[in-house]
């Protein structure tokens, strides 16, 4: 038991630490996963949603620093006692997911790797069980460190973590996971290649024959039956390629754009995924370098959720000298975490992203 004891303490803490980093790396993408969850729609907790980017930051530093805490063996009835809570906490979520097909990526990994939901949930199954064996031989996870050492270990991590995640927060992940990743192509990240995989469809072909029911299962050719044909049902079984990039639009008048402003070999697009959540401080700033982008022969965009009310009301107030398109809301949140931000492109390839506390930041050739 000792020996089985010490490896799931290694297997769990690491885990931990390392899911819990990826999260704290993007707090916010990790709020807007928690938005889905608390939504009518899923748990219809909607009361949650507000204070969702503050469940997301607390949540991700308690899982590193429980993390940190089982490796050294710090507190280690609290910290064993927390980590059965949580998973239990996560196992329910991912089973909801899967089970309802409700939230199709729990956000366990943040972007740096996608699950599906029965792959969350087998996950959760698994640490589950190590977590288990710790709460049964708690009694051999032993410290690693002196008393004094084990509570300078958990404030030093404590302390890497508020540190880190107010940096991301004010700024924009130091890992960018997404396909929207400095140096990225947008085009490229839409086309699907020739020999890419094709979806595979189960299709249950119903028929009367001599009065009775006949389902013949087949990938996509007609039965040869001799009866009457009824209807017929289509089950995938296996999903094909999809690109990176998927749902990216830029609309104006409801015609897209997308192709033509991607060609553009100077393009700076101010992205605002909610005008009325946006920071309406920087607008002032925003002014100062669209004005300068455009003076020096910059195509300047900008590209929102909200509606044409929103967006002229917003124009007028702070004189800005560019039009806004639609783009979906999701779409806007994933290719940048701040509201607003700006990326500038040269033919469809991302060359600067920046949070808009670092608008003074982008250079323009």
């Amino acid at each position: 038991m000792k020996y089985l004891v010490g490896i799931s303490r290694v297997f769990v803490g690491i885990l931990f630490i390392i899911s819990g980093f990826i999260k704290l790396n993007d707090p916010v993408g990790f709020s807007f996963k928690l938005e889905e969850y608390f939504s009518p729609g899923v748990l219809d907790l909607a009361f949650f949603e507000p204070h969702a980017l503050a469940i997301s930051i607390f949540v991700v530093i308690l899982e590193v620093l429980l993390g940190v805490m089982l490796l050294v063996g710090f507190r280690v009835k609290f910290t064993v006692w927390s980590l059965l809570l949580m998973i239990v906490g996560f196992t329910f979520l991912t089973f909801y997911s899967a089970y309802f097909n409700k939230v199709t990526d729990c956000g366990c990994f943040g972007d740096a790797i996608k699950l599906t939901p029965w792959e969350s949930f087998t996950k959760d199954i698994v640490l589950l069980v190590f977590i288990i064996i710790l709460f049964k031989g708690r009694q051999y996870i032993t410290p690693i460190f002196g008393a004094n050492a084990k509570r300078i270990a958990t404030l030093v991590a404590l302390v890497l973590c508020v540190g880190y995640c107010n940096y991301v927060l004010n700024h924009l992940p130091v890992i960018d996971f997404r396909p929207y990743k400095i140096g990225a192509n947008i085009s490229e990240g839409m086309t699907v290649p020739d020999d890419a995989p094709k979806p595979i469809y189960d299709y249950a072909w119903r028929f009367n024959v001599d009065g009775d029911d006949k389902i013949i299962v087949t990938q996509g050719d007609y039965p040869q039956v001799d009866g009457e044909f009824i209807d017929v049902e289509t089950t995938e079984v296996q999903k094909g390629y999809e690109p990176p990039i998927h749902d990216f639009t830029i609309e104006m008048d409801k015609i897209n754009m997308a192709d033509t402003l991607l060609q553009e070999p100077k393009l700076l697009m101010i992205i605002a995924y909610d005008l009325r959540k946006t920071n309406r401080d920087v607008y002032s700033e925003v002014k100062k370098v669209t004005d300068k982008a455009i003076k020096k022969g910059y195509k300047v965009i900008g590209m929102s959720a909200s509606n044409d009310e929103q967006t002229s009301t917003l124009k007028k107030a702070y004189r800005l000298n560019f039009d806004f398109y639609f783009t979906d809301e999701t779409a806007l949140k994933t290719i940048v975490r701040s509201n607003p931000g700006a990326l500038v492109l040269e033919k469809g390839t991302i060359k600067q992203k920046v949070h808009y506390n670092d608008l003074d930041e982008l250079t323009f050739d």
